[in-house]
């Protein structure tokens, strides 16, 4: 797993202002930023009496959403910055030092969700992470991922295309530095383990995965 955590470090007091549009490069990549939050607290709420576990929290944006509508939230988070952050808007919230494939806790957990990061990890990672990841989820729990995806090959080829066009240098950079899947490719992990699934666009760029342990969707 690549470390990502100097970036981060180092882009953790400007986060906030780029994941609300005050960024044009990013604009796109983070379009109903708070829709997309608000869809993965909608999906998982009905989870809200148990443990709630969310890896890469940032700066606690959706964090901050689960435990308003009621949510048991344990964050996770790799990046001391970030965690400072965070633990400095949160004040129901444990926020621990882990990662997708380190995720210090002991008792299993009802829902699990990630907004903007799983782009971190490698397909063999994120298919190694998603079976560990089950292995801390109760029976009938979620797990959501919101991510940029994209729903075909020459789908990413254009929207890259377009980028390089636009001269979006530093998105252009992030695209083809960072693992960034085809939509099908992820699902098709979700159906190894076994667990149905829904997909939404949010935007562009992002999709959510909407899936559920031995459930129906």
């Amino acid at each position: 797993m690549a470390d990502f955590n100097q970036l981060f470090d180092q882009w953790a007091e400007s986060y906030d202002n780029t994941v609300f549009g005050t960024d044009n490069e990013y604009k796109e990549v983070f379009e109903n930023y708070n829709g997309i939050l608000n869809s993965i607290c909608k999906y998982i709420d009905d989870k809200r009496h148990g443990i709630t576990l969310e890896i890469g929290i940032g700066t606690g944006n959706l964090t901050g959403l689960l435990a308003q509508r009621g949510h048991h939230v344990i964050g996770i988070e790799p990046s001391t910055e970030m965690r400072k952050l965070a633990t400095g808007k949160l004040t129901r919230v444990t926020v621990l030092d882990g990662h997708f494939l380190d995720v210090p806790i002991y008792n299993k957990v009802d829902s699990i969700v990630t907004s903007y990061a799983f782009h971190h990890l490698t397909l063999e990672e994120k298919e190694k992470a998603l079976i560990y990841l089950d292995g801390l989820l109760n029976e009938g729990g979620k797990i959501v991922i919101a991510d940029t995806m994209f729903s075909s090959l020459q789908y990413k080829k254009d929207l890259y295309k377009q980028v390089e066009q636009d001269g979006a240098v530093n998105l252009l950079n992030d695209l083809n530095t960072e693992y960034y899947e085809l939509l099908d490719d992820v699902t098709e992990l979700y159906e190894k383990i076994g667990y149905t699934y829904k997909v939404e666009q949010m935007n562009k760029y992002v999709w959510t995965i909407l899936a559920q342990k031995g459930g129906k969707e």
